[in-house]
């Protein structure tokens, strides 16, 4: 999509993250003055507060005590890293509110290789906030590849419960199946599950390009997947998620947003 910068700056893809706060009177004053935000309290199954939400469109922050990563939610990560995405739809006039509602933003900067146009404020916290908008670049011509389509291979104890698993479970189908191997499909996505052995041990991962990965997180939860986390927008053009398998394999489903 082209950058439009006649449209009313807003945030136009889902965003959901936990990150830290030390003082929730002045994070709640910073994204609600400077960014837009609206707040409502979190509570636990006991009515207990736990955390604050912040609500801007699509894009959902929760702010309390603690500070993790959302791929590793038992590990605390130290106050200040997070990095939060915020895809919008006019990145310039974005900058310009931000601006001229006292904030410091950064200089808007066209990063060619994810075609991104995009600025960075940091919050009281020190996490920082990037905001990006799409815009085209013509591609450079490429010559005709040799490579066509990866198959991922895949270690399991058990292939024929990985087999069931990965129909049940990750709606994959069977193209071939026998106790030490299963060659998977799901549309235009083919791989093997095999055997573990001296040869193939540990665990294996791949990463799948998709279409929505919203829709397909709601899919393989309510499946009963694995899920390690909600979608998360990256600053580098991907919205993803991660799967464990049975055995721990590890599948990445990505969403680029051009």
């Amino acid at each position: 999509m082209s950058a439009d910068n006649s449209e009313k700056p807003a945030i136009v893809a889902p965003v959901f993250r936990y990150v830290g706060t030390r003082d929730e009177a002045r994070t709640t004053a910073f994204y609600r003055d400077l960014l837009g935000f609206s707040f409502e309290d979190v509570h636990d199954a006991d009515g207990k507060k736990v955390a604050i939400k912040g609500i801007n469109g699509p894009a959902h922050i929760e702010f309390g005590e603690d500070d993790y990563s959302p791929d590793y939610p038992m590990q605390k990560r130290e106050f200040g890293t997070a990095i939060l995405f915020f895809p919008t739809n006019n990145v310039a006039g974005m900058r310009e509110t931000v601006l001229a509602r006292g904030g410091k933003p950064s200089e808007l900067e066209k990063v060619n290789w994810i075609k991104m146009e995009m600025f960075q404020i940091v919050d009281p916290d020190g996490h920082i906030l990037w905001f990006g908008q799409s815009y085209q670049q013509p591609d450079k011509p490429r010559p005709q590849g040799q490579l066509e389509q990866a198959l991922p291979n895949l270690p399991l104890t058990d292939v024929s419960a990985g087999v069931k698993y990965y129909c049940d479970v990750l709606g994959f189908s069977i193209n071939y199946a026998q106790h030490d191997l299963g060659v998977m499909y799901r549309d235009k996505i083919t791989l093997c599950l095999i055997a573990r052995t001296e040869k193939h041990t540990g665990i294996g991962s791949c990463y799948f390009y998709i279409r929505d990965a919203d829709t397909l997180h709601a899919e393989l939860k309510a499946r009963g997947a694995n899920i390690q986390g909600e979608p998360v927008s990256h600053p580098w053009g991907l919205r993803d998620f991660h799967v464990l398998d049975l055995e721990g394999n590890s599948l990445g489903f990505g969403q680029p947003f051009e």
